[in-house]
């Protein structure tokens, strides 16, 4: 696994600047106000998937209904990115964006008010995460799509890092934080306040939408973030086959990936004897190990992504199998560790990558991604925890293996059966919107 490692950095990775390169982005007026609503946003998100699970737990006492709402979230996702094609394109711009955040903002901070600790009240916040999941559908993949419009073509990486690092801080302070909040707040009350964030974000998207429109009415660049037609999945994934094999990788790791987050308090209690203090720092380290590798990974030098991603998974496989294999605490802190590290070398690999397409289609590309991933993690957790049941340690080597297998399957099939793809375009147009306002 060390030596894989040491391949994948030196295959892919570069960082003589790090984060230099991301205060360089902020600098662009556009990027800055984009990630500051986005950082808020996302963290507001993680405020709010605790807040829902712990208010269904306290009010039912029932671990089937917090499955329920998860699933409930992800329905729309997967409904939208199979058969909703168009929906998801006519919101391809930033000023729609900003209305679906508006209407996610109306819908969290409404919540609170319809919300009563009884079979009624569990309904309506069922009703309500499956509005926000919709809405949810509808905004992802487009965001995704239109942060490459941001920056010129050869900082697509960087900004796809910049706007990964997000979610990696929110993943730390959201769980930080909430103990905090409640010290002030009602569980319900964070929905309110996770209405907040949405408000903020349809605000500053707003007003990108408004910046790029008078730069584009004065002539001098084609306006970023218009509304895009949409494309089939299926003739880009033909032309770019190597596409369709990481996205597939992406599902399958996805639905393995239930195993770590259902299986590891129960290997903490059945091999260590361990609590929530010991599964805690397990966390923090997988955390720590992914804001280490975040600026690795969007420094990744040109060529050889599908080597650097599929290699990222080998090491995330090898080191969740020997999770399910070691005797010792700190060599299993260490293991989780080396899964956050290598963690943003999948996700900002493949984003920066489907970032290089025409715009259209990579916002189909994206959203079939996000369908994938959305049903692979769902069926995860609905199948994964009966093997967990019989075996946590067995649970970790077999979802490890799995990963593992497929990541180096699909390394062969790209250099072994594959035709070369199909050369992407030069998005000259679009790339110099970077110097819009600025």
């Amino acid at each position: 696994m060390l030596a894989w490692l040491r391949r994948l950095l030196q295959l892919g990775v570069a960082c003589p600047e790090g984060s230099l390169a991301y205060l360089r982005l902020l600098r662009q007026r556009s990027v800055l106000v984009l990630w500051l609503a986005q950082s808020l946003s996302v963290l507001g998100d993680r405020l709010y998937a605790l807040a829902v699970m712990w208010v269904v737990y306290a009010s039912t006492g029932s671990a089937s209904l917090m499955g329920l709402v998860a699933v409930v979230e992800s329905v729309p996702y997967i409904v939208l990115g199979t058969a909703g094609r168009h929906l998801v394109a006519r919101f391809s711009s930033f000023g729609r964006l900003a209305w679906v955040d508006a209407a996610r903002a109306l819908v969290a901070v409404a919540l609170p008010f319809l919300w009563s600790p009884d079979a009624h009240g569990v309904v309506l916040l069922l009703v309500g995460v499956l509005v926000l999941g919709t809405l949810g559908a509808l905004f992802d993949p487009n965001l995704g799509a239109l942060v490459p419009d941001l920056v010129e073509s050869e900082r697509v990486q960087q900004v796809t890092g910049l706007f990964d690092l997000t979610g990696r801080i929110a993943r730390i302070a959201g769980p930080a934080s909430i103990g905090l909040m409640l010290l002030v707040v009602s569980e319900v009350q964070l929905f309110a306040l996770n209405g907040v964030t949405f408000a903020v974000s349809a605000v500053a998207l707003g007003w990108l939408a408004r910046r790029y429109a008078i730069a584009a009415g004065g002539g001098a660049v084609e306006r970023p973030g218009k509304t895009r037609s949409a494309v089939r999945a299926w003739p880009v994934v033909r032309a770019h086959p190597r596409v369709g094999l990481a996205v597939g990788l992406h599902g399958v790791a996805l639905f393995c990936s239930a195993v770590s987050a259902v299986g590891m308090p129960a290997l903490l209690a059945t091999r260590y004897g361990a609590g929530a203090a010991v599964y805690g720092l397990v966390t923090a380290a997988v955390g720590i190990g992914a804001l280490l590798g975040n600026p690795l990974a969007s420094n990744r030098r040109s060529g050889g992504w599908l080597r650097v991603y599929c290699g990222a998974w080998v090491v995330q496989g090898l080191a969740t199998a020997c999770m399910g294999l070691v005797l010792n605490l700190p060599a299993l802190v260490l293991l989780a560790l080396v899964t956050g590290l290598v963690t943003p070398a999948t996700s900002v690999t493949l984003r920066a990558h489907l970032g290089a397409f025409e715009p259209a289609e990579r916002l189909r590309l994206m959203s079939v991604d996000q369908t994938v991933i959305r049903t692979g993690g769902t069926a995860g957790m609905l199948l994964l925890p009966f093997l967990v049941d019989a075996s946590p340690r067995g649970a970790f080597v077999v979802g490890g293996a799995v990963v593992t297998g497929s990541a180096l399957a699909a390394l062969l099939a790209s250099s072994r059966l594959l035709r070369p793809d199909a050369a992407l375009p030069v998005l000259a147009a679009t790339r110099s919107r970077a110097a819009v306002g600025e």
